[in-house]
């Protein structure tokens, strides 16, 4: 056990480095881009060497602890620990993020608070995973929500605005939901307020009282994972961000909404989170099968990419609600595959926006004679997003189908139903990538946008997408890699449910 503060250098190092990049000269946009990816590698290895020699996978309690009195007012802690939970998102946001950083190199306007912002994104992200106190969680999730504000507004496209200020009533509205929920878990039963996960998990409430606390926190995280009919405010932030920001958005920011179904929902309130379980799998199936749909009628790339997302969210929904230890190992696999599949296909998407100009299908097509590279990667990437075997969604998407088909809780009649939905949800998916891919890369439309030659993608370009495809193929292949992390966690949470 080490006493060194780790975390609180993980989550602090990001953002008190940015504060640095004011200092820089304004036009040394060369400097600042280098010394942010250099922060940003050094808290990656941070990140993995604490992991590698500090965490046990076996324990499934918090580990690398720290409580430190923040506001002695209202007894406020800075409270981290991570478990198996946390660790995989916090492993997937270091890289995810280091990429993203890489990945905005071509972005020249206002670079020292560009990568201000992706910095302190970068800290609200980590602490939110790591902290293991409700009223931190909510400053954390609070802290997400300006910089991705500020990313739209003044790097995103034509309709920015719109976008910034729908994303920002949507998320912060699903917001309040956790702050009233945090301080009524706080202070019931007592007068002092409790706001420690440990101490609210050993907390029982009236049922009545545990399933409008329920509610409260799934719509907060609806919001945020984003669940039907929640969900509009996806596509247009997607269509209109920058594919650095994007990257972040598909590859993290989803990810927070099904960690805090985990975290709070089920961890703090497992008596309405067994009642509301079999809802949870329908909204899911819904879900899968609505967004694919939406999907194949999208005429935008970056929309299109967000509603794929949104239907992948579908399957977390399904595996957290079918409550056996198969189908939540697959909920959480999918949110780590999803992060890296997601991201990689908005990177793709918007480097194939700087070569041809536009983002409507029916204008692209041909281009896979002028862009060799990105059409092999796009089809690959595609094809991990559709569940091809050998790769990592194929195996999170089984172990979930696996899950509800060996579930205890469910009859033998909404299993079936539940299985056919997946089912279609599942034929529907290569329909809308194949489509994209045929109307972006055969035929002969596109040569009229091409003006200089060299348009295929350039060294940065193709060391992104192989940083992203070696743990995309390497999960498949050898799924244990990452199952083991959180295998532990998964039993221990599964314990408290009693069928």
């Amino acid at each position: 056990m080490s006493n060194f503060p780790w975390l609180t250098i993980i989550v602090l190092l990001p953002v008190s480095a940015g504060l640095v990049i004011s200092l820089f000269p304004i036009k040394g946009n060369n400097i600042i881009r280098w010394y942010t990816l250099g922060v940003c590698l050094i808290e990656f290895l941070l990140i993995t060497y604490v992991f590698c020699y500090y965490f046990k996978s076996d324990d499934p309690l918090i580990q690398l602890k720290e409580d430190y009195n923040w506001i002695t007012f209202f007894d406020f802690h800075w409270r981290l620990g991570i478990d198996g939970l946390s660790i995989g998102l916090i492993l997937l946001t270091g890289f995810i993020t280091t990429l993203a950083i890489l990945a905005a190199w071509p972005v020249t306007r206002n670079p020292r608070l560009f990568y201000f912002l992706m910095l302190a994104m970068y800290s609200g992200q980590v602490g939110l995973f790591a902290s293991q106190d409700i009223l931190l969680f909510f400053f954390m999730w609070e802290l997400e929500l300006i910089p991705i504000y500020l990313l739209l507004c003044i790097w995103g496209g034509k309709r920015r605005l719109y976008a910034a200020t729908k994303f920002i009533l949507y998320t912060a509205g699903g917001s309040i939901f956790i702050l009233m929920g945090a301080l009524s878990m706080g202070f019931y039963g007592s007068n002092q307020l409790t706001l420690d996960l440990q101490s609210l998990s050993n907390k029982s409430y009236p049922i009545e009282f545990e399933i409008i606390l329920y509610l409260g926190f799934f719509i907060a995280y609806a919001v945020k994972l984003p669940i039907f009919p929640l969900h509009t405010w996806l596509p247009d932030t997607h269509g209109e961000a920058h594919y650095s920001t994007c990257m972040l958005l598909a590859g993290i920011l989803l990810k927070m909404g099904g960690y805090g179904i985990i975290r709070i929902n089920m961890e703090l309130l497992p008596h309405a989170h067994s009642i509301f379980a079999p809802w949870i799998v329908i909204i899911g199936a819904i879900q899968i099968v609505y967004a694919a749909l939406t999907s194949f009628s999208q005429r935008n790339l970056k929309r299109r990419i967000a509603y794929s997302s949104i239907s992948h969210m579908g399957f977390v929904l399904i595996g957290i609600g079918s409550m056996t230890d198969l189908g939540f190992n697959g909920a959480i696999l999918q949110m780590i595959s999803h992060g890296l599949i997601g991201a990689a296909l908005f990177f793709l998407a918007g480097i194939s926006y700087d070569r041809t100009r536009t983002l409507f299908l029916e204008q692209m097509g041909g281009t896979a004679i002028y862009m060799p590279k990105i059409f092999t990667m796009f089809s690959c990437f595609s094809m991990a997003s559709l569940a091809l075997p050998g790769m990592s969604g194929f195996l999170a998407e089984f172990l979930i189908f696996l899950g509800i088909v060996i579930s205890n809780k469910y009859s033998f009649n909404f299993k079936v139903l539940i299985t056919f939905i997946e089912a279609i949800g599942i034929i529907l998916t290569p329909i809308y990538l194949l489509s994209m891919l045929r109307q972006m890369f055969y035929g002969y439309k596109c040569s009229k946008f091409f003006t200089f030659s060299n348009m295929d993608a350039g060294p940065r370009e193709i060391f992104i997408l192989i940083c992203l495809i070696f743990p995309i193929i390497g999960i498949g292949i050898y799924p244990n890699s990452v199952l083991f992390l959180w295998n532990s966690k998964v039993n221990f949470i599964l314990s408290k449910f009693i069928f």
